[in-house]
């Protein structure tokens, strides 16, 4: 549980801020340069999960890998052979760079769509007072856009507690135990070791936490209905 808590706040926190951060570049560049980076974080955002998983399982080879072979030829490193799986924590490095590749396109493109409403004239009321670009994030965009952030955190959190094809996948079915997310735990708990009661119990902790989740969440829709 303590492993999946803080595997959740890794890939949400690296989800959120990474998508800010396009989706303010969207808000700045070019129309053309916009239409493009718009369609690849749809392209990004249309790739199956298993589909990404084998093409980082494949990046990270430590026979073939091109993240290897591309850092094997800078100097002073040697990256021949290494396994980014042997240490759980690089591994799920790794994995979390498959989950947060796939959420930032969502997050990105929601939060442009809440930037492109904002509203111009406090934007440039602020640059006149002479408020730098982080003041007026912080002042105005924040507090505006503040509904859909915590509406995003929540979908993040609930996506990402209950991860389980990405490492099912990328450790060849057959995860070790270091690499035990609490939806893992419960799956090889009750199908691999056939103890199908504490397979249930452990679910059944997973279930209530969704829920608890889940119910932030809609009420901060209702919220937001009634605000509107």
């Amino acid at each position: 549980l303590y492993r999946t808590v803080v595997f959740t706040a890794v890939n949400v926190g690296l989800s959120l801020v990474l998508g800010i951060g396009i989706a303010l570049l969207l808000n700045r560049v070019s129309r053309w340069a916009r239409i493009i980076l718009t369609a690849t974080l749809l392209f990004v955002w249309a790739v199956p999960s298993t589909v990404s998983t084998q093409i980082f399982a494949w990046l990270f080879n430590s026979q073939f890998g091109a993240v290897n072979y591309l850092l094997d030829k800078l100097p002073g490193v040697s990256m021949d052979g290494h396994d980014w799986f042997a240490n759980p924590i690089s591994g799920l490095g790794v994995i979390a760079a498959v989950i947060v590749w796939g959420a930032i396109p969502f997050v990105a493109i929601t939060i442009y769509a809440g930037l492109s409403q904002l509203p111009q004239e406090l934007v440039e009321a602020a640059s006149i007072d002479g408020a730098g670009a982080w003041r007026r994030f912080r002042d105005i965009t924040v507090p505006i856009l503040k509904p859909i952030f915590v509406i995003l955190t929540s979908l993040s959190i609930i996506w990402d507690f209950q991860v389980f094809s990405q490492i099912w996948i990328i450790r060849n079915y057959r995860p070790e135990s270091d690499y035990y997310l609490i939806s893992i735990y419960s799956f090889v708990t009750s199908f691999n070791q056939s103890q199908y009661g504490l397979g249930s119990a452990i679910a059944l902790i997973m279930v209530v936490i969704m829920l608890g989740f889940t119910f932030f969440y809609i009420r901060q829709m209702v919220r937001l209905g009634e605000t509107d």
